[in-house]
């Protein structure tokens, strides 16, 4: 019997942690855009104190919008399994931009050696979305077998 609804709950999960998979990074990534784009972002001071000390010639609130907007891109594209080809160089790209200030920044990220802020947890975190992604793109099949 026990070994009977463990197969069940191992086949449950195998059919609906892609989709789950992918959904949740569509949430993450499309709820975060959607607040920069709005202007409600909690993470804009960061955001916008990246900017100022990579690129300080690009005018902060077009660079938000646009951020949102990419941000909500690459949630869109991560619903479609033919899309991760395109979304996951995107992603790298964003996940890159986003580690940044842990180390062009410390002083947003970093409280103490090993002791991250607020936002430097909110960097750090970022670990699992590249660990979930990873999980969907180890799913593509390559390109000869599509």
């Amino acid at each position: 019997m026990l070994e009977k609804m463990d197969s069940s709950i191992i086949r449950f999960v195998q059919r609906i942690s892609m989709p789950l998979a992918r959904v949740a990074i569509f949430v993450i990534f499309f709820w975060f855009g959607l607040l920069k784009v709005v202007g409600a972002s909690p993470a804009t001071p960061l955001v916008l104190k990246l900017l100022k000390s990579t690129l300080p010639h690009v005018d902060p609130a077009t660079f938000l919008i646009f951020f949102g907007l990419f941000e909500m891109l690459i949630a869109i594209l991560f619903l479609f399994p033919r899309f991760m080809r395109i979304v996951m160089p995107l992603f790298l790209i964003h996940m890159v931009t986003t580690v940044m200030p842990l180390f062009l920044i410390p002083e947003l990220a970093w409280e103490s050696t090993f002791v991250p802020t607020l936002e430097g947890q909110y960097m750090i975190k970022n670990l699992v979305l590249v660990a979930l992604a990873f999980t969907i793109a180890s799913n593509m099949k390559p390109m000869n077998a599509e």
